[in-house]
């Protein structure tokens, strides 16, 4: 990551820069890396020397700039020459092997997408913030995210990729929106990762023909929710087909007493359109003491069988791993992610979500790769406690690096 910002061109005129690109960069990151809601608080801690040196020892800064150096240079920041450190990540993770322990169905990935809040407020605003009026008139800024994140059912830990800002621009008079985002993302992550088999699972916004062309076209596979309401020609179409007898089914009970129940047709169409999508159609339901306690839909373009469904449907239920293990996690679990750290006029705000979102990667390849990590937060209860925990210890102590601050942790008594 040191290395990728470090290439990053700084336009800046010489005789103007106090402070390199990179330690701008690393300070701000740092903040994010140790989950620290106030820049202006961490930015006084940084006076200290102790603090000063921990930032040189663990991420390579040689000058520390003021709150309001940072934000200047870390506004002008090209977010899109942040964005291949994500690959950076990925490729080490498919190099060490790693990747191949969210391998679904054999032979794919499972990607989860959906949008997410980060920013909000009635009175700051930049040209790219997306606007809501209500029924009074008042004006809500909002900054908006797509984020795609590999998955498995099985996994705790997410690999976010790189995220798509859903914003406006110059020249535009329709506001941006999350499906239009989407048909950008699905571009650029087939373009960085040519040779990934991928399987989409969205919501019900996604199950559109026109989204689902754009899948097929760059070679995506789907499992994408249909609710009833957004498909009703769809669903009429199950129906009839399920009174003549064409839609296949079987249920089974597990040692709780819970009943599973599965239904699936393939080849059906998707609207009422002349051209209309041909999918795949699954439903399933959960029944607890004879009441439905769960049921859903999803259309895909994988041929669906006794054999198969029910893994499809951990697949298509597995959607909520995005809010659950990242979008849950950056808001609520030490990150801040709804924090405003900065608005800016032009990328500060996303930029400063793309630090804290690389600062949540790195932890979840620790997690995954990492037994030194592993160990030292295994001796807290919660994220938010190990997080502090590391805080208030390198405020007073310094490390010559990584290692020797968790093996601290992990052991005190072998430092005395």
């Amino acid at each position: 990551m040191r290395k990728r910002i470090g290439d990053i061109e700084d336009n800046r005129e010489i005789r103007k820069v106090e402070h390199c690109l990179h330690d701008v960069c690393m300070s701000g990151f740092a903040m994010m890396y140790f989950q620290d809601p106030s820049l202006l608080e961490f930015q006084q801690r940084l006076e200290d020397k102790a603090r000063n040196n921990n930032l040189k020892t663990l991420f390579s800064v040689k000058t520390i700039p003021k709150d309001s150096q940072m934000r200047d240079v870390i506004d002008k920041l090209d977010s899109e020459k942040l964005k291949p450190i994500f690959n950076d990540f990925v490729e080490k993770l498919r190099r060490g092997k790693q990747l191949e322990r969210f391998l679904f169905m054999k032979d794919y990935y499972l990607m989860s997408i959906d949008g997410s809040e980060y920013f909000g407020s009635d009175k700051v605003k930049c040209p790219g913030c997306l606007t809501k009026e209500s029924k009074s008139g008042k004006i809500h800024y909002t900054h908006q995210i797509l984020q795609s994140v590999i998955m498995h059912p099985d996994m705790r830990q997410v690999i976010p990729l790189a995220p798509e800002a859903i914003k406006n621009v110059d020249g535009h008079q329709k506001q941006d929106c999350e499906i239009q985002a989407g048909k950008r993302l699905i571009q650029k992550i087939r373009q960085d990762h040519p040779r990934l088999k991928i399987i989409i699972v969205g919501d019900s916004l996604y199950s559109k023909q026109p989204f689902i062309e754009k899948l097929v076209k760059h070679r995506m596979r789907y499992i994408l929710t249909a609710k009833d309401n957004d498909h009703k020609l769809l669903v009429e179409w199950v129906n009839e087909q399920r009174q003549l007898g064409e839609v296949s089914s079987y249920r089974t009970t597990d040692t709780k007493g819970i009943v599973h129940e599965y239904e699936w047709i393939n080849d059906v169409p998707l609207n009422g359109r002349d051209d209309a999508q041909m999918v795949n159609y699954f439903h399933y339901r959960i029944v607890k003491n004879g009441k439905v306690t769960y049921k859903s839909s999803w259309v895909t373009d994988i041929s669906v069988t006794e054999h198969n469904v029910r893994e499809l449907v951990r697949g298509g239920r597995s959607r909520w791993k995005i809010e659950n293990e990242a979008f849950n996690t950056l808001k609520n679990q030490g990150y801040h992610i709804e924090h405003n750290f900065g608005h800016g006029k032009e990328n500060l705000s996303f930029n400063f979500f793309l630090f804290n979102l690389l600062a949540f990667f790195i932890h979840q390849i620790f997690e995954l790769t990492d037994a030194l990590y592993q160990q030292c937060r295994g001796k807290f209860s919660s994220r938010r406690a190990f997080w502090q925990c590391l805080k208030n210890t390198i405020i007073v102590l310094i490390f010559p690096d990584w290692q020797t601050l968790l093996e601290r942790i992990i052991d005190p008594m072998a430092f005395l």
